[in-house]
């Protein structure tokens, strides 16, 4: 993805507010914006930050699990589902 055209200075921010709220809403991409010629923030629409937590959340899950696996504190689904059976069972 390239911000290039969606980076602006603050002053546009500020005068354009409005559009740039609806811009962000149709195109669903980030805008870069600037102070004094570098870049300060990144805004966007609501949902798109939305997926983007959503997206984090679910990609720590999968951190945290792969820590488990290697710290050995993971078991066979089969030997799970065993275990489970023989509990129901008994």
């Amino acid at each position: 993805m390239r911000y290039s055209s969606q980076v602006k200075p603050i002053s546009y921010l500020k005068a354009n507010a409005a559009e740039v709220l609806l811009q962000l809403a149709e195109q669903r991409e980030p805008m870069i914006i600037t102070q004094n010629g570098e870049a300060k923030a990144v805004i966007q629409d609501v949902a798109s930050f939305e997926e983007t937590q959503e997206t984090l959340a679910l990609l720590k899950i999968l951190a945290l699990g792969n820590r488990d696996i290697e710290a050995g504190r993971a078991a066979p689904v089969a030997d799970v589902v065993a275990r489970l059976r023989a509990k129901r069972a008994g």
